[in-house]
């Protein structure tokens, strides 16, 4: 008898099987906002063809329904919704500038935006620019509210999506300093989820999940409102992260499952009130988007009693890939085994084909059947990632003799801060939009808060009078905040190689003295 977890078709499907089985149990809690599974099925399927209607044929195969939102019961209703109209889901973080949204946009296509009310002038220029006719604007005193079908007597849904449809459309960073569309289909969305649960069990509609990291990012959809559907839990959905609201939503709403960052387990640890906090009812946490300090995972366990797993992904790849094993020892700087059907090699960087044995260290490369299908619009970059069915993921890693994975260092020039990836080549681009930057270089350097940080140095155009304060405000115009250089170097020649090359291991050796 084959005891795994079962695989959905689609998310929409398994959303269906909870409203069918735990339909007046608590589903999504929000604010004063709650609803029970089968209102959340009536309150998708309303959206759902409300988004329909966008198209004349009432078909949405082979669109893409962006959202721009940022935590909330119109988010989580709205990424299933279009998932159930037969779109694909583009989420896109709220606080992105015009410059960042622009080129999204513009590479996705979409037919139909939904947008928070709070980012109007910002989304409404860009939408008549790009010719999309087509918007819901939600939340705010004059916004929509998806709750609204949630008394429907009758759940209308559409024709179900098919397991080789595409399902998400998640923009992750490239090493070009565009980000790339990762084309994700819903049979290895569900595939995926169904991996994680193999690793790490729940219990079906005993799981209350708090989600306090924003559900554009490919962590929260999965570990936190594709979970709690898929156990048939409660989703306590925080708007934004404050450590007061983490923790009294854990003592008060009688939290089982936390899916967080290293960021927030630092700043709750950290908060006055910690001492004070009742986590009993926290069975485990999970850890994700960024390598997590042994000392933080240790000092977590030894003062609230709940362990942290941690585990290894990126969009590319579901996103799980690695995870630790529930009530397995603690091996320092591990994140676990391969998942189920998951295979993952270490290879030589120079001719990235020879496989390496145990302890060697070489970029990680994974085959299985979540990897994405391939980048949008970017054959060439395609190509490059998926060779052979193998998704090489430009992070350098290395296996021990039991198979358990360390992440050493990555090979893409790639920064995490706070959990977000950041690509240097993005801010060393819109750097050089300003007028009296004649050079510039961005890496970057470690941070006992957010992991990470970006600093640069610049080289200024003879006789400009900008100061460095004037270049981070420049910044602060053309990317999000946790992009922005937290400290520029004004210099007389940035440093480069005897090739002519920006010498990165120099930049960050002088930003970091």
């Amino acid at each position: 008898m084959d005891d795994r977890p079962k695989v959905y078709s689609t998310v929409v499907h398994m959303l269906c099987e909870a409203a069918e089985i735990f339909g007046d149990k608590p589903a999504l809690i929000y604010e004063d906002r709650q609803l029970t599974y089968t209102q959340y099925l009536r309150c998708v399927a309303g959206v759902a063809r409300k988004l329909q209607a966008f198209s004349s044929d009432q078909s949405l195969a082979g669109e893409r329904i962006a959202l721009m939102c940022s935590n909330s019961m119109e988010m989580a209703v709205g990424l299933f919704a279009a998932h159930a109209s037969g779109g694909q889901v583009v989420p896109i973080n709220p606080i992105y500038t015009s410059h960042e949204l622009s080129h999204i946009l513009s590479d996705a296509e979409p037919i139909a935006v939904i947008y928070d009310e709070e980012i109007e002038t910002v989304v409404q220029p860009l939408l008549g620019r790009l010719n999309i006719t087509h918007y819901i604007k939600v939340g705010g005193k004059s916004g929509e509210r998806f709750n609204a079908w949630q008394d429907d007597v009758k759940i209308n849904l559409p024709k179900m999506p098919e397991p080789d449809d595409f399902a998400t459309l998640q923009y992750t960073g490239g090493t070009t300093g565009l980000p790339k569309g990762v084309n994700i289909t819903h049979r290895q969305l569900s595939t995926n989820i169904s991996q994680r649960e193999a690793r790490w069990p729940t219990r079906e509609g005993m799981e209350r999940v708090l989600c306090a990291m924003p559900l554009f990012h490919v962590y929260a959809s999965s570990m936190a409102l594709h979970l709690a559907v898929y156990c048939k839990g409660q989703l306590n959905i925080l708007s934004r992260y404050r450590p007061e609201l983490v923790l009294n939503m854990i003592s008060q709403e009688q939290i089982t499952i936390l899916p967080v960052g290293p960021t927030i387990f630092i700043g709750l640890m950290g908060y006055e009130k910690f001492d004070s906090t009742d986590f009993s009812s926290l069975r485990i946490a999970y850890s994700g988007s960024a390598p997590l300090p042994e000392e933080i995972l240790r000092r977590w366990e030894r003062l609230t009693g709940c362990p942290i797993l941690e585990g290894y992904g990126q969009s590319e790849a579901g996103p799980v890939v690695s995870a630790v094993s529930e009530g397995s020892a603690l091996i320092a700087g591990s994140v676990g085994k391969p998942l189920i059907n998951t295979l993952v090699e270490i290879v030589d960087v120079e001719t990235e084909t020879k496989v390496l044995g145990t302890g060697s260290q070489g970029e990680i490369r994974v085959l299985g059947p979540q990897v994405m299908s391939g980048y949008r619009n970017r054959p060439t970059e395609t190509a490059e990632t998926l060779r052979d069915g193998w998704l090489y993921t430009g992070d350098i890693g290395e296996l021990d003799a039991s198979g358990n994975l360390y992440i050493r260092d990555r090979k893409k020039d790639m920064v995490i801060v706070s959990g977000y990836n950041v690509y240097p080549r993005e801010i060393d681009e819109v750097l050089y939009l300003h007028i009296d930057v004649s050079d510039a270089a961005s890496v970057g350097i470690s941070d006992e808060y957010r992991g990470e940080v970006i600093c640069a140095c610049v080289k200024l155009r003879k006789g400009s009078k900008t100061t460095s304060e004037d270049l981070i405000a420049f910044c602060k115009e053309h990317l999000a905040s946790y992009k922005v250089p937290r400290r520029i170097s004004l210099l007389k020649a940035v440093p480069k190689t005897n090739i002519g090359k920006i010498d990165k291991a120099a930049v960050k050796k002088f930003l970091a003295s």
